[in-house]
């Protein structure tokens, strides 16, 4: 199927089978990222003034945020350039409102928050493995701040019912950072709409701290200032200003779905990634720099990156994924390609994603050969001599795990993906833009 035009309406049964390929060249254009799409969205939506989003990613994730961005009222109107988001003002005008957020964390966990700050009465859910996603944490922390929120099945996880809060941040409210750091984004993004001093304290050490310095870059821009200490335990956000935007913001190209085409080029030949570059203010741009750890060569410019195969085999790598932990499921599959054995640590947030990630890599790895030591925050991966061809890779409702594993068809083997269209989530095109760069 590869060499040809491959379309979602293409791929019509439940699997996808790529055939055995041995080189990547070209060029792709980025969609845009999901962790500032809805981000982006959720701060538009609160504030005063409207604002044009442009380069949205067009995703399953997204339609989710926009789905319930109209149900609570908020006017939302498609342009030639994007989406024209006019603000609330930082008030719901629906109080009243049933929300299924599917298995969308980046709408289901800022949602749950700025709601339960809005004065309304409001029901949260989404598919079964969002209703195993862990949130007790967020609910604690929203609680310390007067949150009234019920847990409509298993006690610390969804279905959610939030009733109005008696808002009260007078002492430091305190919230775990290693289970999830979209906990600490949802809560940042809320406590601008109690209109009183707040702060924040960091219990333990915090996981993916760039997908923080995501959010507080981008309240930032919506007139929101968050200071904090260095060691990013402390925050603080001050009573006033309130959010407020008017005019356009252009969302980057996702550095996550950068990954699988830059590690195509690193064992294949040479891809170049348009639409995210070095200033890029993703966390998953430091991927670049592991795969140059691995003996890759890359170049970098405002608005794209390159990346080239080593003259040998890679190397294999011992590295502390916490800031890079979406693209470091693609290191997994490069492990394949490299000499010795890879072990990627600190990635306890796996286990809380869209599936068990590190259950479910050591599995299909195995599948293609590879043999796999998996612990409670790390993955070791050791490559076979051979891959194993015609494997069949389940996916689990996980798009990262289809992605990743379509790079194992650059092995020169064959190799199927189940239930393909998983990518949806965030990339409804990628066999297609994978397609195209594969011979």
């Amino acid at each position: 199927m590869l060499g040809q035009k491959i379309d979602n309406k293409d791929i019509k049964m439940e699997q996808l089978t790529l055939p055995a390929s041995h080189q990547a060249q070209g060029s792709i254009t980025l969609p845009g990222s999901k962790s500032i799409s809805n981000r982006t969205l959720l701060l538009a939506a609160l504030s005063t003034g409207s604002t044009q989003v442009i380069n949205l990613l067009a995703s399953d994730d997204t339609a989710r945020m926009l789905e319930s961005l109209e149900k609570l009222g908020v006017i939302l109107e498609k342009t030639s350039g994007g989406i024209l988001v006019h603000g609330c003002s930082g008030d719901f005008p629906n109080k009243n409102a049933e929300l299924f957020l599917g298995n969308a964390g980046t709408a289901f966990r800022p949602l749950t928050a700025a709601l339960a700050f809005s004065n309304g009465h409001y029901t949260l859910s989404g598919v079964p493995r969002m209703h195993e996603r862990p949130i007790g944490d967020l609910v604690d922390a929203l609680r310390q701040a007067g949150a009234n929120i019920e847990y409509l099945g298993n006690e610390g996880y969804p279905p959610l019912k939030i009733s109005p809060a008696n808002v009260d941040v007078s002492k430091p409210i305190e919230i775990r950072g290693n289970v999830s750091s979209q906990f600490l984004t949802a809560l940042l993004m809320a406590l601008p709409l109690t209109n009183q001093n707040s702060t924040i304290k960091v219990i333990g050490k915090l996981i993916s701290k760039p997908y923080i310095n995501i959010t507080v870059r981008l309240m930032q821009r919506f007139n929101i200032t968050v200071p904090h200490d260095d060691e990013w335990q402390n925050f603080t956000i001050s009573a006033e200003p309130t959010y407020k935007y008017s005019g356009d913001i252009i969302v980057e190209g996702d550095a996550s779905s950068a990954s699988y085409f830059l590690a195509a080029g690193v064992i294949g030949g040479k891809v170049k990634v348009e639409g995210v570059g070095e200033n890029s203010i993703q966390g998953d741009i430091h991927f670049a720099e592991a795969l140059e750890l691995m003996g890759a060569t890359i170049n970098y410019a405002d608005n794209w990156m390159e990346a080239s195969a080593p003259q040998g085999r890679l190397r294999a790598i011992n590295l502390d994924c916490n800031h890079i932990p979406d693209a470091a499921m693609t290191l997994a599959i490069l492990a394949l390609f490299a000499e010795g054995t890879t072990t990627l640590r600190n990635i306890a947030s796996w286990r809380v994603k869209e599936t068990d990630r590190i259950a479910a890599m050591a599995t299909e790895l195995r599948k293609v050969g590879a043999t796999v030591e998996e612990g409670a925050d790390y993955i070791k991966i050791t490559p076979p001599a051979q891959l194993t061809p015609n494997a069949v890779i389940d996916t689990y409702d996980d798009h990262r795990m289809a992605m990743c594993f379509s790079l194992v068809s650059l092995g020169g083997v064959p190799i199927t993906i189940n239930d393909p269209k998983c990518v949806n989530k965030t990339f409804p095109d990628y066999f297609a833009q994978f397609a195209s760069i594969v011979k």
